[in-house]
This record gives C-alpha cells, structure tokens and sequence, in this order.
C-alpha cells in the first residue's frame, strides 16, 4: 500500500469515529421514555444534604394530614361535658385493699369531708373523685409502710351527696338520687309530678353557678321539650307556688284562680267565677291586697267597667276580689277577716290566660 492510499484510509477512519461520538453523545442527551410510551419529563437531581431514599417536598401541595373520623370527635366531646361524680358529706364509701382483707372498711364521709381509716386515720376526701380518693388512699398506705405497692378500691354505696334535692309545690318532695343521666322532668316524675298549685316556673340552683337557672314549663310538658334539661348531681330544684286570685262573696263559684303564664283582670275573674248574684252590691265591690306594710283596700268600678267607661283593673298575685251582698253593712276589718277567711277553704281552679 503507498503512502497516499494509507492517508486516505486514516481520513476516513477519523470520520468514523467523530461521527460515532456525535451519535452517542446525542443519544445520552435524550429523556428516556417510559414502558408505556409517554414523556416522563426530565429526572430531578436529588439536592445536597438529602438522602436519596427520601422524596422531594413539593412547595405546590401540602402534607395530608390523617382524617378524622366525626364520631371519635363527637364521643370526645361528650366525654368532655360530661360531669365527674365528687364524693361529698353524706355519702357511704366501701374501701378495700387487694390481697389485704383486714383493711376493708365502710366509712361515710363526715360534714367537714372526712373519713376515718384503719391504720390511716382521717383522710380528706370531699370534693375529689374515686380516682383521686383511691390514689390518696394509696400514697398513705404506702408512705406510712403500711403496704408495699397498694391497690385501693373504692364503692359507693350510698350518693347522699350526688342526689337531687326537689322543693316546693310537688307531691312529693326530698332528695332523689342522681347517679346516672337524667333530665327535669324524670327528677319531676320521680317527685310525683307537680301539685295543683304549682307554677311552672321553677329555678335549678347549681352548687357552681352563683345565679339559679330559670326554666319557664308548659302546663302540659309533652307539649315543649326544650325545658327538659339535663339535671347535674348535687343540684336542688324549687317549684315555686303560682300565683292565685281569689274571688270571694256574692258570687256564683267562689274560688281561687291559678294564674302562671299571663294575667288576669278583675271582669276576667268575675267571669271565670260565674258572675255575681243578683243580690250583690256590685258598687261596692273591693280588692283587697296583700302587701309588705300589710293589706291594703281599694274599690272597683265594676259597673262602670262593664258599661266600658273604666278601665279594666289588672289583678296581681294573691289578691282577693270581694263582691259585698247589698244591703250588708259590715266594718272594713270585720270584711278584710271574712274575706280572707273565706279564700283560704276554695277550689283552686287553673287559668290560662
């Protein structure tokens, strides 16, 4: 081979290899596309500092955070509402100590919260729970070297503290216990329901309230449920007595007027008490009024309120129409002792204005 033939094949031998260069470094270059076909974009490269294994956070997107699930919300927040029972004067407590038997006792917890022990003496209890009360036990037991490493229980025998106290116009009254969820008109049932003169709104004080709650009852409580409240251990209920009018004298039904949720006038009353007799004296009818300075006399027009040339006079709690027979001529205190006498022995009749 001469000289010219060898520069010619070394030429193209050169070529070769700079065209294979270009081919590998453009097939380096390309993105590598997935099995399926589709264009997976550019690899990220992993930053300094961060291991490889662990992913890349993403500024677009926030971390998810674990769902939750509404009914764990809702039983948390019952369980938050929900009182904790505290032990207090009046209650019976049974104490024992596992795998010692001679420590059992009964103990009932004295008015300046105590109970006394074996061993322990008197120990403060009131106003703590069970737990706290068995624990406290405990570090005494253990303190003293009484016994190693102790389990204290406690069993209510008797919640004098925890019941409901109901006063007032029920047929029943006194304390109820209160040990597990119960409502107003439960506590009201378990009282033997409201008398006849009682009014339906009544107060609830609660040992952690400085005002009392007001509930105002329909007369018939299935016909609004929205005052039947939750009752708390400890809390004591007043059914106050509603107000009553009386109407006494020359009239057909005398009787009281058991006035709650309105008012009453003094034609209204006459009404509801049948109307005055013929032999009334109706010019000279009076009211009479209980008051702090005592009671107080005042008459009506009843004649002119009928014809509609005098107001209608309100009546309020307590008072007592008189309607005089005419021709009677009695003295105001000899009147004010008979009428007063005579409201007191009447049938009590419900109004509702």
């Amino acid at each position: 081979m001469d000289l010219g033939t060898l520069i010619v094949n070394r030429r193209w031998i050169s070529c070769f290899f700079a065209l294979l260069t270009f081919i590998c470094t453009v097939s380096a270059q390309q993105p590598t596309s997935p099995a399926n076909g589709t264009d997976a974009g550019p690899i990220p490269t992993v930053p300094a500092g961060i291991s490889a294994a662990q992913p890349l956070p993403d500024s677009g997107s926030s971390v998810p955070k674990p769902a939750t699930n509404p009914a764990d919300a809702s039983a948390k927040g019952s369980a938050e509402e929900t009182p904790v029972a505290k032990l207090g004067p009046g209650d019976l407590l049974e104490v024992s100590v596992y795998n010692v038997p001679e420590l059992a006792s009964k103990a009932r917890v004295s008015n300046g919260g105590d109970i006394y022990l074996p061993l322990i003496d008197y120990v403060h209890v009131e106003g703590l729970t069970q737990e706290e009360a068995q624990a406290l036990i405990e570090k005494r037991l253990e303190d003293g070297g009484f016994v190693r490493n102790p389990h204290v229980t406690i069993f209510i025998d008797e919640a004098a503290s925890q019941g409901v106290t109901v006063l007032g116009e029920v047929s029943r009254p006194g304390i109820y216990p209160d040990l597990g969820d119960h409502r107003l008109y439960q506590i009201i049932s378990e009282a033997g329901g409201f008398s006849q003169a009682a009014s339906r709104k009544i107060a609830i004080i609660r040992h952690d309230r400085q005002d009392p709650i007001r509930v105002e009852l329909p007369r018939n409580l299935g016909d609004d449920l929205s005052g039947n409240i939750e009752i708390m251990p400890g809390d004591t209920i007043t059914v106050p007595r509603a107000p009553i009018i009386y109407v006494v004298g020359d009239v057909m039904r005398p009787s009281g007027l058991l006035v709650d949720n309105g008012t009453l006038t003094v034609l209204q009353a006459l009404a509801l008490a049948g109307g005055a007799n013929r032999t009334a004296k109706m010019g000279d009818a009076r009211i009479l009024h209980k008051g702090p300075n005592g009671t107080t006399e005042s008459k009506v027009a009843i004649k002119k309120m009928l014809e509609a040339k005098a107001p209608d006079v309100t009546l309020q709690a307590d008072d007592i129409l008189f309607i005089p027979v005419s021709g009677a001529k009695v003295a105001a205190a000899r009147t004010i002792e008979a009428a007063t006498s005579v409201a007191t022995a009447l049938t009590i009749y419900t109004v509702r204005p």
